[in-house]
C-alpha cells in the first residue's frame, strides 16, 4: 500500500504509516544508520507497536499527571508579567492509580502484587476495578454479606455462577461499573485486549467479529463481513428541497409584475403634477421613488429561495461507525462579558447544554469566554463543571431533550411519556434535586463572594496592624488601609477584577486568566456488551478571560472571540468552531450532527460557515414587537441560502477554523490520470513565513495554523502546562499588534455588527454558507420583550449597518466572487437604515395634507386608484405566497410589517443621524434611559412587556401619532361644516393617516403600560406635542379678522 508524503514531511524525516493489523510503522531512519542497499527512501525503518497489556509506555503516568496539573491550576499572565500556575488544590495520583501504574494492591497501608490470572493480566475481582491482592481479597471477602464487601467501592462483591468470585478469573472479570471493558494502565483504551476478548479481528478500519456459526476459525463468515464493509453507499449526506414550482413560479411573476406596475405608477406620477400643492406632490414622488427601490434591493435576493436537509444516517454510516469516532473535532466558543445583566445561572444552563450534545466526547471541547474577568463567573463555571458529571450522564442514559436543565425541567408537557426504562423516575427525580441545589448555590454566589472577600480583607488588615505593632511603631492615624480584594475559596486573590477596582483588578485593566476546568477525555470511546451501559466522560470545558490593558483597543465581543480562536488553536485545534451566545443553549442535541453533515458532504470544502436560525422563549403570545423575526430567519434567510449562503447573525454559526483564518476556498486541482477531481487545500500554496506577520509571534499557533493544510495529519494535541501558558500569551492585549487579526484573519473589527461585516469578508473571498434549518429548533435563546430594550437592540444594529455603509466593507466595492444578487442583498443590508428619512416624512404627509386641504395628487380619478389597488393587490399576495413557501403566519407576517415602521420612524432615524455625526464630525452619541419604570407583578411570566421605560427613542413615533390623530380631527370639522366638502381629499387623507396609525398601534399600547397605568411622562410629551401643532398651526393660517368673533370655522357655523 503505497503512502504519498508531503513536502514538509520530507523535510522533518519524519514518516509514519498505519498498517492493516493496526499497528504504526515508522519509516525515520535511525541515527547513525548504514547506508542503505537499494537506495530507496524506505531502507531503514523502525515498527512502533501501540500500548497493549504487556507493553505499558512509563510516560503516559506522567502525562496523566501533567494533566491533572494543568486542570487543578490557574494560569494568568500578560503584558510586562510572567505567565504563572496558582495551583488550586495538590496534585496527585489517587491511590488506586497508583496501584493501578505498578500494579500493587490499592488498599491502604498493603503494599502486595495486585491479583494476576494465568497469562499475568490483572485479575480485577469488583466491578469497579479496584486493585486488591490475594491477600486483602480474602479477608475482604470474609467480611459483610456472602460475597463480601469491596474496599474501593464499599458495595458487596458481585457473585458468579458457582459462589463468589474467585481470584484469577480475568476474563469474567474485565468489565467496569459502566460497562466499559478493561483498560490498560496507562488509562486508554487496550484495543489488543479488546480483541482477544471479544474474538474480533482488524478488518478494513473496523474490528469484525466472526459469526456464531463459524466457530472462531476464520471461515467465510470473516469473508462475508469483509465484503460488506466495502459496500458502502455513495448516497449524500445532505440533500436539497427544492420548493414547489406551483408555489415559486407564481412568486416570481408576481415580483416582476409588481415591478412592472411601479414603474408605471412612478412614471405617472411624475407626469401629473399637482399644480395646487406642488410641495407635497414633491416630497411624496421622491419617497415613493425611495420605496421602490428599498423593496427592489429587498426583494430581488428572494428569487431563489431553498431548503434542506440532512441525513443523520448517513453521518453515522459514514464517520461514526468506528471506534473512536471519525468526526472532526468542534470548539464551541460562549461568550459573556457581565453577570449582571447576563445571569451566571443563564451560561451554566447553555455549558450543560453543550456538554451534554450528541457528539463524540472526545471531539468536542468547550471555551468560555469571560470579558469581565468575574469571579462570580469563574465559580458559577466550575459549579456546572461538576453538576455536568451528574447531568450528562442521565441525559445520555435517557435521551432527554432538551438537555439545558432549566428548559427541560420547565417542560409543560409530560415527562415521563416517552421513557420506558424503570428506573427512570429514580433517576429523575435526584437529578431535579440535584439542580435545585444547584441554583441555589450560584444563586448564592454574589452574597457568598461578597461575605468571603469582606472576611478574608479584614483578616489581612488585622495582620497588617499587628505587624506594625510588632515592629515598634506606633498605631497609624487613621487606620491600616488595604486595597479590598476579591478573594477565591481557596484563600488566594482572584487574578482578574476586583468588585472594588484597584491597579491591575479592574474591568479594562487585568491579566489574562485560563483555567481548564474538565480536562480533555480519552480518545477512546467506551464499549461494552452491556446494553445499559452509559458514557460518563465529559468534554473538556476551559475558561478564558483574556488579558486587558489601559491605552489598548480591545474591540469587544470581535477582540474576545478572536482570543478565544487563538486559545483553542494552542489547546485543541479543533477543524470546526461553533459560536454561541452565553442566552443561547443547545435545544437539539443532534444539532452539531447536523451541522457537521454539510461540511463534509461533497463539494462542503468551500463552505465557510452553516449557519442555523436563531429562536427565542419567553416571548409573549402575541409577539407584539416582532421580537421572534420570524420573517427574516425564515424567509429572507431561505432565500439567501439559494445564491451563496445566508448572512452569519452572532450567534448560532459553525465555522470552518480555515476560513476564519482568512484563506481563500481551495480551489479544484486538475483532473488526474485516473479522470478523479477534488477539491482540498494544499499545503504548498501557504505561504508558511508569512505566518508570524499574519497570525502573532506563537510558534505552537503557527503550527496549529499550517495542521489544517492536511487534516488527515492532524492529531490531538497534548494538553500541558506549555500549551496553557502558550494560551495565556495569545490571549494577551499586545500580541495582535503588527497582526492581521480583525483586518483578514478572524472576526473583523471596526463595526458595531462585527458578525455581518465577518461573513461578508469571507463571501468576498469566494466562500459560500448554507442555512441549517432542523427539527426541532437546533438553539434556543431569549429576546427583550420590552419596547425600550427592543429599540435600543434594533438602534445597534442599524447603527453598525451604517458604519457598513461608509465603509469599505459596503458592497458597492465587492469582488468579482461574490455574486450579483448576493451583492445587492449585502446592499441592502448597508443602505435600509436610510429608508427611514423618507419613511417619517412620508408619515408626516397624511397629516399635512389633511391641515392644508390638498393631497398628493390633484384627485382621487380612476388612474391612481387602479395603480394604488395594483401595488396593494400584488404586494398581498406576494406575502401570501412568502407564507406558503416559507411557512411563516399571517399575524407573524404582520407583526413584521408594523415593527418595520415604528423602528423605521425611531431606532433607524437616530441610527442614520449617529452615524452621520460619528462619520463626518467624529461624535460618538449614545441614547441612554433617561427614566424607568418595571412591571409590578413579580409573579406573571411577561411582566417585563408592561414596563414602561421611556427613551429619546420614542419622541419621533410619539409625534407621528399625536400629529395624525390632530390632522384627522381638524379635516372632519373642516370637511363638514365647510361650504364646498372636498369628500376625495378627506378620504385620502384619512386613509393614509389611518394606515400609518395602525402600523404605530403596537407602540402606542405599549406606552399605556399595564391596565392603563401609563407614566407622566408621555402625558407630558403628548401635550407639548398638541400644543406646539396648535401653535404652529395659528402662526401659519391665523383666523380671519373681518370674522364677527374671531372664531369661525370653515362655513358659516360660529362659536356661540
Amino acid at each position: 500500500m503505497a503512502m504519498k508524503i508531503s513536502r514538509s514531511q520530507r523535510q522533518a524525516g519524519a514518516y509514519t504509516r498505519k498498517s492493516n493489523s493496526g499497528r504504526y510503522v515508522s519509516y525515520t531512519p535511525e541515527p547513525g544508520g548504514g547506508e542503505t542497499t537499494d537506495g530507496g527512501d524506505y531502507a531503514r525503518y523502525l515498527v512502533e507497536i501501540p500500548a497493549t497489556p504487556d507493553n505499558h509506555p512509563i510516560a503516559a503516568a506522567v502525562a496523566q499527571t501533567e494533566e491533572q496539573y494543568v486542570s487543578s491550576s490557574i494560569f494568568s499572565g500578560g503584558f510586562n508579567s510572567a505567565t504563572r500556575a496558582h495551583l488550586m488544590e495538590k496534585v496527585t495520583d489517587s491511590d488506586q492509580n497508583k496501584a493501578t501504574a505498578v500494579g500493587r494492591c490499592a488498599v491502604a497501608g498493603c503494599d502486595g502484587r495486585a491479583m494476576r490470572d494465568e497469562r499475568g493480566q490483572p485479575a480485577v475481582p469488583c466491578e469497579c476495578g479496584f486493585s486488591i491482592c490475594a491477600d486483602c481479597y480474602a479477608e475482604a471477602a470474609r467480611g459483610e454479606g456472602e460475597t463480601g464487601v469491596c474496599p474501593g467501592c464499599k458495595e458487596p462483591y458481585v457473585a458468579a455462577e458457582d459462589g463468589a468470585a474467585p481470584p484469577g478469573s480475568a476474563e469474567k472479570l474485565t468489565m467496569v461499573r459502566s460497562g466499559v471493558y478493561a483498560r490498560s494502565q496507562t488509562g486508554e483504551f487496550d484495543q489488543n485486549r479488546w480483541l482477544f476478548e471479544t474474538r474480533g479481528t482488524y478488518g478494513y478500519g473496523n474490528a469484525l467479529w466472526p459469526s456464531e456459526n463459524d466457530g472462531g476459525d476464520g471461515g467465510d463468515g470473516g469473508a462475508n463481513g469483509h465484503s460488506d464493509l466495502m459496500k458502502k453507499t455513495s448516497r449524500p449526506l445532505t440533500r436539497k428541497l427544492k420548493i414547489s414550482a406551483a408555489i415559486l413560479s407564481p412568486y416570481r411573476l408576481l415580483i416582476f409584475v409588481r415591478m412592472v406596475v411601479l414603474g408605471l405608477f412612478l412614471a405617472w406620477r411624475i407626469r401629473h403634477v399637482n399644480e395646487d400643492a406642488v410641495w407635497l406632490w414633491g416630497m411624496s414622488v421622491v419617497c415613493e421613488i425611495w420605496f421602490a427601490f428599498s423593496w427592489l434591493l429587498d426583494q430581488l435576493p428572494k428569487l431563489c429561495p431553498v431548503n434542506r436537509a440532512a441525513d443523520l444516517a448517513m453521518l453515522k454510516e459514514k464517520f461514526d461507525s468506528t471506534v473512536p469516532s471519525s468526526l472532526p473535532g468542534i470548539d464551541v466558543f460562549v461568550s459573556t462579558a457581565d453577570p449582571e445583566k447576563e445571569p451566571p445561572l443563564v451560561t451554566a444552563n447553555t455549558i450543560l447544554s453543550i456538554l451534554a450534545a450528541d457528539y463524540p466526547v472526545d471531539k468536542l471541547s468547550c471555551y468560555v469566554s469571560d470579558d469581565g474577568g468575574s469571579l462570580l463567573t469563574f465559580e458559577a463555571m466550575a459549579e456546572a463543571a461538576s453538576f455536568a458529571s451528574l447531568w450528562v450522564p442521565f441525559c445520555r442514559k435517557h435521551a432527554i431533550e432538551p438537555r439545558n436543565p432549566d428548559a427541560y425541567f420547565s417542560l409543560k408537557r409530560d415527562p415521563f411519556k416517552t421513557q420506558l426504562r424503570p428506573d427512570f423516575v429514580r433517576d429523575r427525580r435526584r437529578v431535579k434535586r440535584e439542580y435545585d441545589e444547584f441554583k441555589v448555590r450560584i444563586n448564592a454566589l454574589p452574597d457568598a463572594i461578597r461575605r468571603r472577600s469582606d472576611a478574608f480583607n479584614a483578616r489581612e488588615e488585622v495582620k497588617a496592624l499587628r505587624r506594625q505593632r510588632e515592629s515598634g511603631l506606633d498605631p497609624p492615624e487613621p487606620p491600616v488601609k488595604l486595597p479590598k480584594a476579591t478573594w477565591m475559596a481557596d484563600g488566594s486573590h482572584w487574578p482578574a477584577y476586583w468588585s472594588t477596582p484597584s491597579p491591575d483588578h479592574a474591568k479594562s485593566d487585568h491579566p489574562g486568566v485560563i483555567q481548564v476546568m474538565l480536562k480533555p477525555p480519552s480518545a477512546s470511546a467506551p464499549l461494552s456488551s452491556d446494553p445499559d451501559s452509559v458514557d460518563d466522560r465529559l468534554p473538556a470545558l476551559v475558561y478564558v478571560s483574556r488579558e486587558k490593558r489601559p491605552g489598548y483597543d480591545h474591540n469587544k465581543k470581535a477582540g474576545a472571540m478572536n482570543a478565544l480562536v487563538r486559545a483553542s488553536a494552542v489547546m485543541s485545534n479543533g477543524a470546526f468552531i461553533l459560536n454561541l451566545d452565553c442566552d443561547h443553549y443547545v435545544y437539539n442535541s443532534k444539532a452539531l450532527r447536523e451541522g457537521i453533515c454539510y461540511m463534509l458532504d461533497a463539494g462542503g470544502d468551500r463552505l465557510c460557515y452553516v449557519q442555523f436560525p436563531q429562536r427565542f422563549e419567553g416571548i409573549d403570545p402575541s409577539d407584539r414587537y416582532a421580537n421572534r423575526n420570524s420573517v427574516f430567519f425564515d424567509v429572507n434567510m431561505r432565500a439567501l441560502d439559494g445564491l451563496q449562503g445566508p448572512v452569519y447573525v452572532g450567534t448560532g454559526c459553525l465555522f470552518r477554523r480555515v476560513a476564519v483564518y482568512g484563506f481563500d476556498p481551495p480551489k479544484k486541482k486538475k483532473p488526474r490520470a485516473g479522470g478523479e477531481e477534488t477539491a482540498a487545500l494544499i499545503a504548498g500554496d501557504w505561504d508558511l513565513s508569512s505566518f508570524p506577520k499574519r497570525f502573532g509571534g506563537s510558534s505552537l499557533l503557527s503550527d496549529a495554523v499550517a495542521e489544517l493544510a492536511e487534516p488527515g495529519a492532524r492529531r490531538r494535541r497534548a494538553l500541558d502546562s506549555a500549551a496553557v501558558a502558550e494560551a495565556v500569551a495569545v490571549v494577551s492585549s499586545w500580541y495582535e499588534e503588527k497582526t492581521e487579526w480583525g483586518g483578514r484573519v478572524g472576526w473583523i473589527y471596526g463595526s458595531v455588527t462585527e458578525d455581518v461585516v465577518t461573513g461578508y469578508r469571507m463571501h468576498n473571498r469566494g466562500w459560500r454558507s448554507v442555512y441549517c434549518v432542523t427539527k426541532p429548533d437546533a438553539f434556543r435563546g431569549t429576546a427583550p420583550i420590552n419596547l425600550t430594550d427592543r429599540l435600543h437592540q434594533v438602534l445597534r444594529w442599524a447603527t453598525g449597518s451604517v458604519e457598513i455603509f461608509f465603509s469599505r466593507n459596503n458592497a458597492v466595492f465587492a469582488s468579482r466572487r461574490m455574486k450579483l444578487l448576493q451583492r445587492i442583498a449585502y446592499l441592502n443590508v448597508g443602505i435600509y437604515p436610510f429608508t427611514s428619512v423618507f419613511l417619517v416624512v412620508y408619515c408626516f404627509l397624511p397629516a399635512l395634507s389633511l391641515f392644508s386641504g390638498e393631497f398628493i395628487v390633484q384627485s382621487l380619478n380612476v388612474t391612481f386608484l387602479a395603480y394604488l389597488l395594483g401595488i396593494t393587490l400584488t404586494l398581498c399576495l406576494l406575502a401570501v405566497l412568502e407564507i406558503r413557501w416559507s411557512g411563516v403566519s399571517l399575524e407573524e407576517w404582520w407583526r413584521n410589517e408594523q415593527f418595520w415602521l415604528i423602528g423605521g420612524t425611531s431606532a433607524h432615524l437616530a441610527a442614520v443621524f449617529q452615524g452621520l455625526l460619528k462619520v463626518i464630525a467624529g461624535v460618538d452619541i449614545s441614547f441612554t434611559l433617561t427614566s424607568k419604570a418595571s412591571g409590578e407583578d413579580a409573579d406573571d411570566e411577561f411582566a417585563e412587556l408592561y414596563a414602561v421605560k421611556w427613551t429619546a427613542l420614542m419622541i419621533m413615533p410619539l409625534t407621528i401619532i399625536m400629529v395624525n390623530l390632530i390632522a384627522i380631527a381638524v379635516g372632519v370639522s373642516r370637511t363638514i361644516y365647510s361650504v364646498l366638502p372636498q369628500w376625495s381629499r378627506l378620504i385620502g387623507g384619512v386613509f393614509f393617516s389611518v394606515w400609518v396609525l395602525l402600523h404605530l398601534y403596537p407602540f402606542a399600547k405599549g406606552l399605556m403600560g399595564r391596565r392603563g397605568r401609563t407614566p407622566t411622562v408621555v402625558f407630558v410629551w403628548a401635550g407639548l406635542i398638541a400644543i406646539t401643532i396648535s401653535l404652529l398651526w395659528v402662526a401659519i393660517s391665523p383666523p380671519s379678522s373681518n370674522s364677527r368673533l374671531g372664531g369661525q370655522i370653515g362655513g358659516t357655523f360660529t362659536f356661540p
